[in-house]
């Protein structure tokens, strides 16, 4: 990238009729669940679908672009993430009944979608309250728990490419496979359809508080954590799932700095306080590498990492 490629000045112009927010500079580790992470160079807060499209129109292709949610599956490493970061907020996070289902903004929280179903008297969407994060980034990962997944809810789901057009995709053109999907790379999630089935509104408020005592009894909610940190291994590779794989090698409780693997749940990491981005990863390195020395088996992040391993350099 060229210097002062991204002034405040210089994309002022090139955005004049940006309808959202940006701001530079701006401090990612408050935004984070872990609490970690550097700075975002250039942070866009879109106004709406149609604003958004028009960025992306503006923007050259080659300069990069970052997509945050929630932030609840995801490390932001310490020396934090260049380019474009876009977050969607206000004017994402519509919930519209439609018939059996739903219309969902992406920036909705999953508890909350959840919480509008059962309201509606729409099955099949409990699932979604044990599930930290927001709608675009479950679709992303094809989230699921609790025996169902975004794949067997999604009916069709809107998506803004890195040309700035918006499409729409039918489930089946998702390419959704166990967390994970077959989006464009760069397409920015911008809604959902979600569908459901008509049914008892006491039943579902039951199974919703069910799944919801069983994570607050099962997980660190309370912690400052990024959800689950490995996928479990394909059954044809390992019948245990990475919790116990990561207890069997007496990880359970390890520490690094400031990060340690809980001891309620030893697929989570969390910050203890003072922990970095770069003390979670290596956390995560070294269970990966006990796993693998032990079994050969090898874990995979759940957890997106993303950014610059370390501090840029000041010039």
């Amino acid at each position: 990238m060229q210097p002062g490629l991204f002034t405040a000045e210089a994309i002022t112009n090139l955005l004049p009729n940006l309808k959202g927010k940006i701001n530079f500079n701006v401090p990612l580790h408050t935004r984070s669940w872990f609490r970690v992470g550097g700075n975002a160079e250039i942070l866009i807060n879109p106004a709406d679908d149609e604003d958004l499209a028009y960025i992306l129109q503006q923007l050259p292709l080659e300069w990069p672009i970052t997509t945050l949610g929630a932030t609840s599956n995801l490390l932001i490493r310490d020396g934090g993430i260049s380019g474009i970061t876009f977050q969607l907020r206000k004017g994402f996070n519509q919930v519209i009944q439609d018939q059996n289902g739903l219309i969902v903004g992406a920036a909705c929280l999953d508890t909350t979608v959840a919480e509008h179903a059962a309201v509606a008297g729409i099955t099949g969407l409990e699932f979604l309250v044990g599930i930290p994060g927001s709608i675009g980034g479950a679709v992303k990962m094809n989230a699921g728990a609790h025996g169902s997944e975004m794949a067997t809810i999604i009916d069709w789901v809107e998506i803004i490419t890195r040309d700035g057009k918006i499409k729409r995709l039918s489930v089946s053109e998702l390419g959704l496979s166990y967390r994970h999907s077959s989006l464009p790379h760069d397409a920015i999630v911008t809604k959902a359809r979600l569908q459901g089935i008509p049914a008892d509104k006491n039943t579902i408020s039951q199974t919703m508080a069910a799944i919801k005592k069983q994570r607050e009894d099962s997980q660190p909610i309370h912690s400052r954590t990024g959800g689950s940190t490995f996928r479990n291994p394909d059954p044809s590779v390992s019948t245990h799932k990475a919790w116990q794989l990561i207890d069997m090698v007496g990880a359970r409780g390890l520490t690094l700095g400031g990060a340690q693997v809980s001891e309620k749940h030893c697929n989570f990491l969390i910050n203890t306080g003072s922990a970095t981005a770069t003390d979670i990863e290596n956390l995560g390195e070294t269970v990966k590498r006990r796993v693998f020395d032990t079994f050969g088996i090898e874990l995979i992040w759940e957890i997106k990492r993303i950014g610059s391993p370390s501090p840029s350099k000041k010039e």
